[in-house]
């Protein structure tokens, strides 16, 4: 089967889910430029889950333009001529103000997202990454981040939840779901080739 060519695949999933693992392989196997989340730069994050309702629009507006700013660095239109793989898709950015932003706070929210949104290019698939909230929370505390200690399973059951909608309703590329609850793409390369053929066909169809 030939190379893809002069795609973006974003991998994407709730906090924990294995986004950042797959993104590095898939870049590797695939000869891609690398896009990978800056999260611990955000200063309201280590606040955040500890008063959610108090600091979510500062933690969201920083999301929302440190990302934009992120993805538009990468994706100069003219200089678009290689293989994209990110562990995240600016979309996301909405699925947790959704969550957490009061509805005055979301109207604001919104005004700005729609304009910074129609700048960007868009995924050609998305890979849907999921798991029990058990593994997820497990996984969670495995790689023992400070600012994730106070993550409540009430809010990652939520943003699950959010998630699963907004991934059952979306219209704007083609989407691969992973079950990673019993996969380790690091040790299992049947596994990591099963979604190497998965992608290849998606995207050659």
């Amino acid at each position: 089967m030939t190379k893809i060519k002069n795609k973006f695949i974003a991998v994407e999933g709730v906090i924990g889910v294995g986004k950042t693992t797959l993104a590095k392989l898939l870049a590797e196997k695939f000869e891609a430029q690398l896009i990978l989340e800056i999260v611990e730069d955000n200063p309201f994050l280590s606040e955040f889950y500890d008063d959610i309702a108090g600091k979510a629009f500062q933690t969201q507006m920083f999301f929302l333009l440190s990302r934009y700013r992120q993805m538009k660095k990468y994706f100069q239109i003219d200089a678009f001529q290689t293989n994209i793989i990110s562990d995240y898709m600016f979309m996301k950015d909405s699925i947790f103000a959704d969550l957490t932003l009061n509805d005055a706070e979301l109207a604001m929210y919104k005004a700005l997202f729609t304009i910074l949104n129609d700048k960007l290019v868009q995924p050609d698939l998305i890979i849907y990454l999921h798991a029990d909230l058990e593994r997820i929370i497990d996984r969670i505390h495995y790689r023992n981040r400070s600012f994730e200690h106070n993550i409540q399973p009430e809010y990652l059951s939520d943003l699950t939840i959010a998630y699963e909608k907004y991934i059952s309703t979306h219209k704007g590329c083609p989407i691969i779901r992973v079950d990673t609850n019993n996969i380790n793409f690091t040790k299992s390369s049947k596994q990591f080739d099963k979604l190497l053929f998965d992608i290849k066909k998606v995207l050659q169809d």
